[in-house]
């Protein structure tokens, strides 16, 4: 059963890995601030899930996966909370999103 379990905890811990990567890309890559925001909010929410499901395995049942267990209940709680506020505050800002792929902005009227 352990080999099991550290197979397991590992695959959660690459996968995490790898959307914490496609997180950072997605920073990169995004044309403009609200998809760089969703790209990050997302992807970086399952990474850092998929990261603590992997430690959460590994620890066992001991004090460190209660610990775990608070930390992964606080990420789920705030990630998407500050990315509302993010966003909200671009739009009441004045920000608007890309419409089209030549780069333009929707008009101001209504």
């Amino acid at each position: 059963m352990s080999a099991a379990l550290d197979v397991a905890s590992w695959v959660c811990l690459a996968a995490g890995g790898l959307f914490c990567v496609v997180s950072g890309v997605g920073l990169i890559r995004m044309p403009d601030f609200f998809t760089r925001v969703h790209a990050a909010s997302v992807a970086e929410t399952l990474g850092a899930g998929l990261i603590l499901l992997g430690l959460m395995l590994q620890a066992g049942f001991t004090l460190v996966l209660a610990k775990l267990v608070l930390i992964g209940l606080l990420i789920l709680f705030t990630s998407p909370t500050a990315t509302h506020a993010l966003t909200r505050a671009a739009m009441v800002r004045g920000l608007k999103p890309l419409l089209a792929e030549d780069g333009r902005r929707p008009s101001n009227r209504s």
